[in-house]
């Protein structure tokens, strides 16, 4: 079997809601989502989920090749771009194709990724997270009431901007998950918008009512020092790593003994979960996936000895997607079809040329200005700035 060609999709999920974080609120309830499939001379596809507007830059590497040498294709992406660099868009787009390969690799062998990756469990322990900051308190307990009835007994709170307001929305958070477990899991991010002094001072103020099980990303995702300070300064675990792109991103932090909870971003694909898994393994620590649509890792978390928890943003698919998986007893089960079981109806959505999506002037991709500067809280995420006066 050869890799003979690729295609992109453009779809789009609907979320019902606004979507945001500490640094902002997107615009629309519906945001996009490319899918890129690889093409094989044996009429096996391989779907791959995230932007891969570099695709043309690495698709050579792989052109030509066994899909089934996954690994080693892996490889192959990242040496292609050795000199100009893997982070970034690159980094995506090596995942989205790393995906695809995995994907093929498990359909050739006639059984789903989970099967393909050694892993003993379908089952894949998870957290609610609803993306939730711009939720006014009874649409948050609506959201989760939805989780709860799922099964889930933790959650994700996102904030950082607000304190009496997070103080009271993770109480409710709390409440709604009691059904579910007498001592819930809360955890909260800030999405790097503080600095380690404003960290520790919020997280030690919240702490004062609530149990936080971890806090994420509380402050830039390089600080090695600044996480290790914040971890000596507050109760509750640090978890960071969604948006670091390679191994060599997470040597300064796990040196500085700066990280409880390793994260990995879903879009950075299979194989990069696996070998920071790995790495986290080596240090006794666990490991927990950021989600994306389909939640195409999942299949990798079900393998490792150190997984945790798996975040889950939303309990349907993109329009076009069907994915064979559900959401059970506080996590994902995993389903029987072969490889990650992402079957697409092209009908439903758009083919689009494969091109990095244009910069966001607005929401959670947007780090704000005076971000982690500021000495009184911040407005409300809807306000507007305040006008200055001409000088």
């Amino acid at each position: 079997m050869k890799i003979t060609g690729h295609r992109s999709i453009v779809t789009q999920h609907d979320w019902g809601r606004r979507i945001g974080d500490a640094n902002g609120v997107m615009p629309d309830p519906r945001t996009d989502v490319h899918v890129l499939i690889l093409e094989t001379d044996e009429g096996l596809e391989g779907v791959g989920m995230g932007a891969h507007g570099d695709i043309e830059r690495v698709f050579g590497a792989i052109e030509g090749e066994d899909p089934r040498a996954v690994t080693a294709l892996y490889d192959r992406m990242l040496d292609r771009v050795f000199k100009t660099g893997h982070a970034g868009a690159t980094f995506g787009t090596i995942g989205a194709v790393d995906q695809a390969l995995w994907d093929l690799k498990a359909k050739a062998a006639g059984e789903p990724l989970w099967r393909t990756l050694g892993a003993r469990d379908r089952y894949v322990p998870g957290y609610a997270s609803g993306l939730d900051i711009v939720l006014d308190d009874d649409s948050l307990v609506a959201l989760y009431e939805r989780f709860a009835e799922r099964g889930f007994g933790a959650a994700k709170l996102k904030g950082g901007r607000d304190l009496d307001a997070d103080i009271r929305r993770l109480a409710a958070l709390r409440d709604v998950l009691a059904r579910n477990s007498s001592s819930p899991a809360l955890m909260f991010d800030a999405n790097e918008s503080w600095n380690r002094s404003q960290a520790v001072r919020y997280v030690t103020a919240l702490e004062e009512h609530v149990d936080l099980t971890w806090v994420e990303e509380p402050v830039r995702r390089w600080d090695a020092a600044g996480m290790a300070s914040v971890r000596r300064g507050i109760k509750a675990a640090v978890a960071t790593g969604e948006n670091l792109t390679g191994l060599e991103q997470y040597r300064p932090l796990l040196d500085a003994d700066a990280v409880d909870i390793v994260q990995v971003g879903n879009i950075w694909g299979i194989t990069h979960f696996l070998r920071v898994a790995a790495v986290a393994h080596g240090r006794d620590l666990p490991v927990s996936p950021v989600a994306y649509h389909a939640n195409p890792v999942a299949h990798a978390a079900a393998a490792v000895p150190n997984h945790l928890a798996f975040e889950v943003q939303d309990l349907a698919s993109p329009i076009g997607l069907h994915v064979d998986q559900s959401y059970e007893d506080g996590g994902i089960v995993l389903g029987d079809e072969p490889g990650i079981g992402i079957r697409i109806d092209e009908q439903a959505v758009e083919h689009a040329r494969a091109v990095n999506p244009p910069a966001d002037v607005e929401g959670t991709a947007v780090r704000p200005g005076r971000a982690g500067l500021r000495l009184v809280p911040d407005a409300p995420l809807d306000s507007p700035l305040p006008e200055r006066a001409a000088r």
